[in-house]
């Protein structure tokens, strides 16, 4: 049974709740007669916007689901159904003017539409209901925002003719006051002319024309007051609503927008719904100003005619400064970052940022089109600014950016006004005086975008302005660590509303876990294991690791040295992340490398193994290393000296086991060539000469004391077509376990 079947059997109130999901943006009529088309086609196919053809994919997907329903319009009976026949027709109209240029926001609104329904067939029905429980999971706030958009449209087209209703009442008002001042006059005349000239009972038949009037005017007069009084509720009950609305748009979904982009760069996944945010802003800047208008409009049939009582007039007063502080409020807080400057900055080094208006098409901004300052400040200046609004003249920048300064564009195609800034650089930064064990890489600043601009003709003016997250300004890449353990701990420890840019001391090791599993996963393609979790729960708590609920000091995370080491916990993790992305990704990924593991746990591991099983492990003792340890002939245990990434440079991982032999089983039992083969560089017997007539010598990895069996003499021949070295033989009892050895030969010699 399809969705829309299901729906249509759900309860009265269940079924209601359907009805509101959709309205002018996506017509139930279009719901009901494109049904099958829309859950083949839209509800069923998953395309996500990563996907490279995303954006060609839903443009030719949303041509053709409008030029569906102008074919199911075409073939509607025009007798029995002509209205319907109408509505599909007009939808389709419409879904050309307002998507025709942004075919996305279309297809992301009848996905969120389909969502919600699915949502509410799923609690009425159960999961099983439906047999994609996937969909209701998706993110239905869209639709009740739109809902709520369309249910302010309705009501202040209501006001509008309610404005209208009343400016035509007021006028007809005025037409009769003016007939019976005219009336007054003449009556008058007539008292003052002798009787003798008058006809019989004119004066009488006047009064009491008069006295109707008068009668018909104060009636009118009530009826205008009231008509007043009503409109101006109902303005006021608009304005609670959109002010509900926006605090919705704004408070929630803006600011989750925010925090979402912000753990992004820890490595979280960030679907942005940018684009829905902004079309719900202009729908609310769009509102705010028609009811704005229509507030001085009541204030200007006052003006003309002041008949209200005591009161009203401070009231409209009152709500017009609500509502345009409303809108200000509304255009201040969608001036945001779209993206990021690069948080961890070095001096004298290229970094882009983009800056966008999310209503600013809907106002006109672009009609004269604003520019955009970029200056950045510290810690102590955003404190200043978010108390008083601006900035001091005589400390307005920490620092001199180059090409600081831009000009929003309106972009039609996707309706976006928005400065990129490709090529700014920062040549000198002011640091502030450091106290205790602070240093350069613990001090924050911010980028501070600014612009102004005006509105409705200069009626309205806005000063707006906004912060970047938090940035390390370095100036050597030695800092960079301890630089990025900042941006890390801000990132993922920020509290919503605080004070820039303070953070807590101490948080949660479960908190600490979840941020170093995203960054790993972000830079590697894996996240830690829980067993990945435990070991650097040990090494952060020095051995003295409880269980998640313990806090964990930012000292520990990154000021302290590890014990019996000069370097901290953070420098530790760090190393291994990076030598991990550059060079070891592909097997960690496979789950090649156990990486995380005590010493004392890989010798119990291989102790039990069979002869030459080995396994890889990251090196307590030096920074961004990886050592093999293997388990010989005699269940000794030997670990070999650590790699790093100068040696990866030289010849990478699978290459260094393949030329070890005596390298057999990876823990615990798979064929090293099962594991590390694809990883091999492939070798070639017949190795040409270079272009300078030089033959290429070839490295191989050596550890002294051990050689294969079959080798007379070292150096040996291959036995694979990969790079090999010997089996292993003990020469003597006390083989050295720490050493590797690097040796070139040329043709005909390979190792």
């Amino acid at each position: 049974m399809s969705l829309w079947a299901k729906a249509q059997q759900l309860p009265e109130e269940k079924l209601h709740q359907i009805r509101n999901i959709y309205g002018e943006h996506f017509p139930i009529e279009v719901r009901h007669y494109m049904a099958p088309w829309i859950e083949e086609k839209i509800w069923s196919e998953e395309c996500t916007s990563d996907n490279p053809q995303f954006e060609q994919y839903v443009s030719g997907l949303m041509a053709t689901f409008i030029q569906e329903i102008e074919n199911k319009a075409a073939v509607v009976n025009d007798t029995e159904f002509f209205l319907v026949k109408l509505k599909l027709a007009e939808a389709a109209k419409m879904f050309r003017q307002n998507y025709g240029q942004n075919p996305g926001r279309l297809y992301s609104y009848i996905k969120q539409c389909l969502a919600t329904e699915v949502r509410i067939i799923q609690s009425a029905l159960g999961s099983e209901a439906l047999g994609m429980s996937n969909i209701a999971s998706a993110n239905s706030s869209g639709v009740d925002v739109m809902h709520k958009v369309d249910v302010l449209r309705r009501r202040t087209q209501e006001t509008s003719e309610d404005l209208r209703r009343l400016e035509q009442d007021q006028e007809a008002f005025a037409i009769q006051y003016h007939e019976c001042t005219k009336m007054n006059a003449h009556i008058q005349q007539l008292s003052n002319t002798p009787s003798n000239q008058q006809s019989p009972g004119t004066l009488q038949k006047m009064t009491d024309q008069k006295k109707y009037m008068e009668q018909v005017l104060n009636q009118k007069v009530a009826h205008l007051i009231q008509g007043r009084m009503a409109l101006s509720d109902k303005l006021k009950e608009s304005f609670q609503l959109l002010n509900a609305l926006q605090s919705r748009v704004l408070d929630e979904e803006l600011i989750f927008w925010k925090r979402e982009q912000q753990l992004s760069g820890n490595g979280n996944s960030f679907n942005s719904n940018l684009d829905a945010i902004q079309e719900w802003c202009e729908n609310l800047a769009e509102l705010i100003w028609m009811n704005r208008q229509q507030i001085k409009e009541v204030e200007r049939l006052r003006q003309k005619l002041t008949l209200d009582p005591p009161g009203v007039s401070e009231v409209l007063q009152q709500l017009l400064t609500e509502i345009t502080q409303l809108l200000s409020s509304l255009v201040t807080s969608t001036f945001i970052i779209e993206k990021q400057p690069p948080q961890v900055m070095k001096t004298n080094t290229r970094f882009t940022a983009t800056v966008r208006l999310l209503v600013g098409g809907k106002l006109n901004v672009h009609m004269t089109p604003p520019q955009v300052k970029v200056t950045i400040i510290s810690e102590a200046q955003a404190n200043v600014l978010l108390k008083n609004d601006k900035l001091s003249k005589s400390s307005d920048a920490s620092g001199e950016i180059l090409n600081n300064t831009g000009t929003m564009e309106y972009q039609q195609a996707t309706k976006q006004l928005s400065v990129s800034f490709r090529n700014m650089q920062l040549k000198k930064i002011k640091r502030a005086e450091k106290k205790g064990t602070e240093s350069v890489m613990d001090e924050k600043f911010s980028l501070h975008f600014q612009s102004q601009f005006s509105v409705g003709g200069g009626e309205l003016m806005f000063h707006v302005w906004t912060l970047s997250l938090p940035v390390v300004v370095i100036v050597h890449g030695n800092q960079e660590p301890h630089a990025w353990a900042t941006v890390t701990w801000d990132n993922a420890f920020a509290e919503p509303g605080r004070n820039p840019f303070c953070v807590p001391d101490k948080v949660p090791w479960s908190k600490v876990a979840e941020t170093l599993s995203l960054k790993f996963r972000a830079a590697t393609g894996r996240p830690l294991t829980d067993d990945n979790l435990r070991f650097l729960g040990e090494k952060a708590f020095r051995g003295n690791f409880i269980d998640g609920n313990q806090l964990l000091s930012w000292a520990q995370f990154c000021k302290e040295p590890l014990t019996d080491r000069n370097f901290t916990f953070w420098e530790w993790f760090y190393a291994v992340m990076k030598l991990t992305r550059e060079h070891l990704r592909g097997p960690w990924t496979d789950g090649a490398i156990l990486g995380f593991i005590m010493k004392r746990q890989t010798e119990e591991m291989l102790s039990n193994c069979t002869n030459g099983t080995f396994l890889l492990r990251f090196s307590d003792s030096e920074l961004g290393g990886v050592t093999i340890a293997w388990v010989a002939e005699t269940t000794e245990i030997f670990m070999l000296q650590p790699f790093t990434s100068k040696d990866f440079a030289i010849r990478c991982l699978a290459d260094r086991i393949a030329d070890l032999s005596h390298l057999t089983y990876l823990y615990p039992d798979t064929t090293k060539d099962s594991a590390f083969n694809k990883y091999y560089t492939p070798f070639q017997d017949n190795q040409p000469t270079s272009n300078n007539g030089y033959v290429k010598p070839l490295l191989v990895t050596h550890i002294p004391g051990w050689s294969g069996p079959n080798a007379v003499s070292y150096p040996n021949t291959p036995q694979h077509p990969y790079m090999q070295s010997p089996d292993p033989v003990r020469d003597t009892p006390s083989v050295a376990s720490s050493i590797s050895r690097y040796s070139s030969s040329s043709m005909g010699s390979n190792y």
